[in-house]
């Protein structure tokens, strides 16, 4: 089976997802220690749900990080090993006032020659 333009991993799609997953759970909230793990919950959730309404052959691993902003550094690397061609990512830095955002979003396409495997 021959992947289709709807089935590429769209950057654009994703990014559009993630900034409204953020903005809906953070806007301008301030920085809260106790409510952290609770924002990176609700911001992971939005994001695969959206991700999965898009209907595309793709298992999707969503990562979040968020950091008060105090002045100390952040630094992320990720390396991959997959087909360039299907496989995707996309890196959403996202701030305000009081903290640092990072959403990664891997998305690992899933080729599936015959239908009939899936039974």
């Amino acid at each position: 089976m021959e992947f289709q333009a709807d089935d590429v991993f769209s950057q654009e799609d994703v990014d559009s997802i993630v900034k409204q997953a953020i903005t809906s759970c953070l806007g301008d909230v301030v920085y809260a220690q106790k409510k952290v793990n609770d924002q990176i919950n609700t911001i992971v959730d939005s994001c695969l749900k959206e991700l999965q309404s898009l209907n595309r052959p793709f298992k999707y691993i969503v990562t979040c990080v968020i950091m008060q902003k105090n002045g100390a550094g952040m630094n992320t690397a990720a390396t991959m090993f997959w087909d360039s061609s299907k496989d995707g990512r996309c890196v959403v830095p996202w701030t305000n006032k009081t903290m640092h955002v990072i959403v990664t979003v891997y998305g690992c396409a899933v080729n599936i020659d015959n239908a009939a495997e899936l039974d």
